[in-house]
């Protein structure tokens, strides 16, 4: 019998497996992000929190099998298929074949990738800092194909697309998940609330 976990235990779980520091304030992005969008959808806010902190539980120690690996990790653990599958589903066309088809899965995958690009962003302000971060500074990067090289925007699009919305209020509601947790990921900067 699958056991919910807390988020306390999915907190442990993620410190086990992850050590970079980078990583960690990733999946506390993307948890804060997650919670906002079930809070925007009236969704259970502490399950779409704890799919999005634990997301990339694999991603450091088996690089080779991210989005695979979790799934033995997870079950080892008794956690609800759901919760796995949810997980699994964001690496989409990317490594794994498991299709995001709930609105959670689909959260998780169009944001992402967008978390780090917003994180970037508000790392190039002159407060560097996520809190004067705006729609209007993240577009104008979005632009730059060799800034955050990295991000896969077309991931971001097609996540969007998915979720019937537009990619503008996504990175918006994005942005504003990100802020509810600033301090905790290293991205307050130099602001000062006027």
């Amino acid at each position: 019998m699958a056991k919910v976990p807390t988020r306390e235990e999915a907190f442990a779980l993620l410190k086990k497996y992850i050590k970079s520091e980078n990583l960690i304030k990733h999946a506390l992005a993307v948890e804060a992000v997650m919670r906002h969008f079930a809070e925007l959808f009236g969704e259970d806010v502490e399950k779409w929190g704890i799919i999005g902190l634990v997301h990339d539980l694999d991603y450091e120690m088996y690089p080779e099998q991210h989005c695979v690996k979790v799934r033995e990790i997870l079950e080892q653990e008794g956690w609800p298929e759901e919760y796995i599958k949810a997980i699994q589903s964001h690496g989409w066309n990317i490594c794994v074949d498991v299709e995001p088809t709930e609105r959670m899965e689909k959260v998780l995958y169009a944001i992402d990738e967008l978390t780090g690009l917003i994180a970037a962003t508000a790392l190039m302000r002159p407060d560097k800092s996520i809190m004067s971060t705006t729609l209007k500074s993240v577009k104008k990067k979005w632009k730059q194909k060799s800034f955050a090289a990295g991000v896969n925007r077309e991931v971001i699009e097609e996540g969007a697309r998915m979720l019937g919305m537009d990619l503008d209020q996504v990175i918006e509601e994005t942005i504003k998940g990100m802020q509810k947790v600033a301090a905790e990921i290293g991205l307050l900067g130099d602001f000062q609330a006027g």
